[in-house]
């Protein structure tokens, strides 16, 4: 099908749909109050699309009360985005009231998608078209083959310009969820695994795409995707654990990406003063040599190898689970201390996270920080499963070009 609507990342467009908001620091990522005049419109465009994202179909008049903003301004911004085919009369509301039934609107949810790619995994390239509200209709998986540098870029645009192509409806935008450090124009400054140095990734889409692109770190898409789906609040880390370890960082509902793009990336700091494991940037201790799940896959396995009996092996791999989930733990309660979070959820796989390393990772976060200020923080573990990037993907085009997430 053919994808247009808002025209490529830095083109014009000739509507109110273009009053985009970006995925930036300097704005939360939902709208909550009124504001001033001269910012009135777009902020209060996107108050009207949160407001009918997060609670379904409302009357007008349930908009006006529900945003504080007068049944005038209501009926004007709603008239403006069905013109847009943003927002869609469904019906009237079913009522045993006396009087005419009010007529009720949402977002135009059927006549969008978002395409959203995942690079995080060192052996393939994951992409989806997916609904507004997160659902993967059309998943696909391109391997790697070992591949790096530019080879890796062209099987990326080559994904994205396949989904877009697979797409039912109009593209809204695409979202891409990338290993490494990335700045705010969608460059990918250092992906060591895909060998990227300074790749214009944002750009290399744009080339085949008439739609906006919005490229960020894998981690702070998987962050989004627990803010939007997950029913996190605005103080949240999520913890991703796979190949390497990375977090995603949302304070006061605003996304948190460091002087130069790198908050989060916690993986390459070492924990404790005691060595510890060999890590591939050389260093000894680093938490991703303790709790990457190769690492932590193959410890368990050389137990399991071991012709141990069934009680031994328990005991020792629950060791490796409890010594891996301290170290964690230990990296946290500096970031707890630091930032009072109220919740840090960890993504990655179940059966290795949950259960002892997790239980360890609360009780050290418990034992190093103070009950009095620290002690309602949570932790517990994702459930998003393994498409969490993708779906984060999904709510960085929300929020950067609706303002709703």
């Amino acid at each position: 099908m053919s994808v247009g609507g808002f025209g490529s990342g830095g083109g014009e467009v000739a509507s109110d749909r273009a009053d985009t908001f970006s995925y930036t620091p300097a704005r939360r990522l939902r709208p909550n109050a009124k504001v001033l005049p001269e910012h009135a419109r777009g902020h209060n465009r996107a108050l009207v699309l949160q407001t009918l994202f997060a609670s379904g179909a409302m009357s007008r008049a349930d908009i006006a009360r529900a945003t504080g903003l007068t049944r005038v301004s209501i009926s004007d911004l709603v008239a403006s985005l069905i013109a847009d085919n943003l927002i869609v009369e469904i019906g009237l509301r079913e009522t045993s009231r006396p009087g005419k039934p009010a007529t009720l609107i949402d977002i135009n949810r059927d006549e969008f998608q978002i395409v959203g790619l995942d690079l995080s995994d060192t052996e393939l390239f994951r992409g989806a078209v997916l609904t507004l509200d997160g659902d993967i209709v059309t998943l696909r998986e391109v391997p790697l083959d070992g591949s790096t540098g530019e080879q890796a870029i062209d099987k990326a645009v080559a994904l994205a310009a396949g989904l877009l192509e697979e797409a039912t409806v109009e593209v809204l935008g695409i979202g891409v969820g990338s290993p490494g450090v990335v700045d705010m124009t969608g460059t990918v400054r250092s992906a060591p695994n895909l060998g990227w140095t300074d790749v214009d990734l944002q750009g290399a889409l744009e080339q085949v795409a008439q739609v906006p692109v919005l490229v960020a770190n894998d981690a702070n898409a998987a962050v989004l995707a627990e803010y939007s789906f997950g029913g996190a609040d605005g103080d949240l880390m999520l913890v991703s654990v796979g190949n390497g370890v990375g977090a995603g960082l949302l304070v006061g509902g605003h996304p948190l990406f460091g002087s130069r793009f790198a908050a989060g990336e916690i993986g390459h700091v070492v924990v404790g003063t005691d060595g510890g494991p060999l890590c591939a940037c050389g260093k000894r201790g680093c938490l991703e040599a303790w709790l990457a799940v190769p690492h932590l896959r193959e410890l368990l396995d050389a137990v399991d190898a071991a012709g141990l009996p069934a009680e031994e092996v328990v005991l020792r791999q629950d060791e490796i689970l409890r010594a891996a989930g301290e170290r964690l733990g230990i990296s946290l309660a500096a970031i707890v201390g630091a930032l009072n979070l109220s919740e840090i959820v960890v993504s990655g796989p179940e059966e290795l996270l949950g259960g002892v390393l997790l239980a360890a990772a609360i009780d050290t976060v418990r034992e190093r920080t103070m009950t009095e200020f620290h002690g309602g923080v949570q932790i517990r573990m994702s459930e998003q499963g393994s498409d969490i990037v993708l779906r984060g993907t999904a709510v960085m085009v929300l929020s950067g070009l609706l303002g709703v997430s």
